[in-house]
């Protein structure tokens, strides 16, 4: 699928969740994860400076809890709206209310971002999805970053771990947001979340019996909506920073370039 210019508007999640401090943030003595310096410079400014070099990204909204935190960051083409207190699925939900779709959705800790990536990701998500997913397969993340210590999701076709970037195409797409909502306000209660999802697909997915189909069916089936998952094929596009390791980690890269 193709994009013209400032056809999309892009979401970016730089929020914490209320009194759970972030503890990169603590760390690094400011008040937000989003802030953080990567090399020098904010993570926040590399994810919207790559934003806005991407030739399909038109509107940037940036959602964060505390927006003064963003004072003298942000360009002022950039819009900065309060996030959901209720965590990121309802803040996704709320943008999509407000602003329609398509709607491109990707994180403040995605310092790593390369406009190439957001292209590969919307030219292949395929045309007849309501939502799709950016994810990078086992095989390609080490390959390219073989010191890096990530989370796999392994369905039995497929094991990748996710690119925090995520299209929302249609307003069926709408009801995805909904279910990821649900499931959220469970994550403490995982017997609810298998009722919800289903306890036979939860229990394929743990024998690693869970097809990619099986998986976007399940959903289908739940919401109405098309999904699919869409491979990229740089591994790097697996890597945020969500610990001391990742942060390190992006530092030598964005060295290495």
């Amino acid at each position: 699928m193709s994009y013209s210019a400032d056809a999309l508007t892009v979401l970016v999640l730089a929020g914490t969740r209320p009194g759970v401090p972030d503890p990169m943030a603590q760390a690094a003595g400011v008040s937000h994860k989003a802030i953080l310096p990567v090399a020098g410079v904010p993570m926040i400014t590399r994810v919207l400076e790559t934003l806005q070099n991407t030739p399909a990204v038109g509107r940037i909204i940036v959602c964060i809890d505390a927006p003064a935190v963003l004072d003298g960051l942000v360009p002022p083409a950039v819009t900065v709206v309060p996030s959901r207190p209720e965590g990121p699925s309802a803040s996704v939900l709320a943008a999509l209310t407000q602003f329609g779709t398509p709607l491109l959705v990707t994180t403040a800790d995605n310092a790593l971002l390369r406009p190439e990536w957001i292209m590969e990701f919307l030219n292949a998500s395929p045309p007849q999805a309501d939502v799709t997913v950016a994810v990078a397969p086992e095989a390609v993340v080490l390959r390219d970053v073989p010191v890096t210590k990530r989370t796999f999701i392994r369905l039995s076709d497929l094991a990748f771990s996710g690119c925090n970037l995520f299209l929302f195409r249609t307003p069926v797409a709408l009801n995805v947001a909904r279910l990821w909502l649900r499931v959220e306000k469970n994550r403490k209660h995982p017997l609810r979340i298998a009722w919800l999802l289903g306890p036979f697909v939860l229990l394929k997915a743990v024998m690693k019996k869970l097809s990619r189909n099986a998986l976007c069916a399940r959903i289908e089936k739940l919401t109405g909506a098309k999904t699919a998952l869409v491979c990229l094929s740089d591994g790097r596009a697996a890597v945020d920073i969500d610990k001391p390791a990742d942060l390190e980690l992006t530092e030598r890269l964005l060295g290495a370039e």
